[in-house]
């Protein structure tokens, strides 16, 4: 179930935690992608406060807020670049999106399913996409008072999985917010060198939130149908009365 956008919009631009947390993931996300001059990158979820460095190269931007959530106009003081759409349903063309954040948008899908097949449609060939989903064994999971406390959370295998069983091919992962989430002003202080302390330990363990990123797969993948296909004998003798095969131009034949 999606949470309103009215609470994390209050969480991300009205809390000390959820400003924190804005800046930590808009940093890893620009570390993973620190060139997108003229690329199209687009945001599922709520994923706006984590658009905005993107803004200033990227070819086009636009944050896609699913209806379950509601949405909101954004960015404040400039031409709107958000859209109310439906879960399976993006009014964008297929394979025009060069790069796509997801975050908020899958861990609270009843049907994820289906969301990522649309991910898929409209990612371009050697596009990549970025999911961000709560850390299943990290505290942010475990405790409500964050957007990352609902939902379902992940671990680092069932997430690849589920990339894997949707024609996604899984690339890089890293993980973030490794400070504790509370609204107490000494860790919200100290949340920078906590970031870079998390580091150096196991990332899958004590974040609280996993970023995975993938890349479309092109490829054809053929139905299961449970059969075997036996070539009956005319099958096996067709072709034996067809002329040799030429090599192709600017190829020689093997000596």
């Amino acid at each position: 179930m999606y949470l309103d956008v009215l609470d994390l919009r209050a969480f991300y631009y009205r809390t000390r935690l959820g400003r924190s947390a804005q800046r930590v993931l808009q940093e890893a996300l620009r570390a993973l992608w620190p060139d997108t001059r003229g690329l199209t990158v687009v945001g599922y979820g709520f994923a706006a406060p984590m658009l905005r460095p993107f803004l200033a190269d990227a070819g086009r931007v636009l944050s896609l807020m699913p209806s379950g959530q509601g949405v909101m106009a954004w960015p404040i003081g400039a031409p709107n670049l958000s859209v109310l759409v439906e879960e399976t349903r993006w009014p964008i063309e297929a394979g025009s999106v060069d790069r796509l954040i997801v975050i908020h948008g899958l861990e609270t899908s009843d049907r994820p399913g289906a969301l990522l097949p649309e991910i898929w449609r409209v990612l371009a060939p050697g596009g990549r996409v970025a999911f961000i989903v709560p850390n299943r064994s990290g505290l942010w999971a475990r405790r409500d008072v964050t957007p990352f406390g609902h939902g379902r959370p992940y671990s680092l295998g069932q997430l690849e999985g589920l990339m894997r069983a949707h024609r996604f091919e899984p690339e890089r992962h890293g993980a973030a917010l490794y400070a504790p989430p509370t609204h107490r002003r000494f860790w919200i202080q100290t949340s920078y060198f906590l970031e870079r302390l998390g580091r150096r330990f196991e990332p899958r363990v004590i974040a609280g939130a996993l970023i995975a990123e993938a890349t479309k797969q092109i490829y054809a993948r053929p139905p299961s149908t449970g059969k075997l296909a036996v070539p009956g004998p005319l099958d096996v003798l067709e072709g034996l009365t067809l002329p040799f095969p030429e090599p192709a131009r600017g190829h020689r034949e093997a000596s």
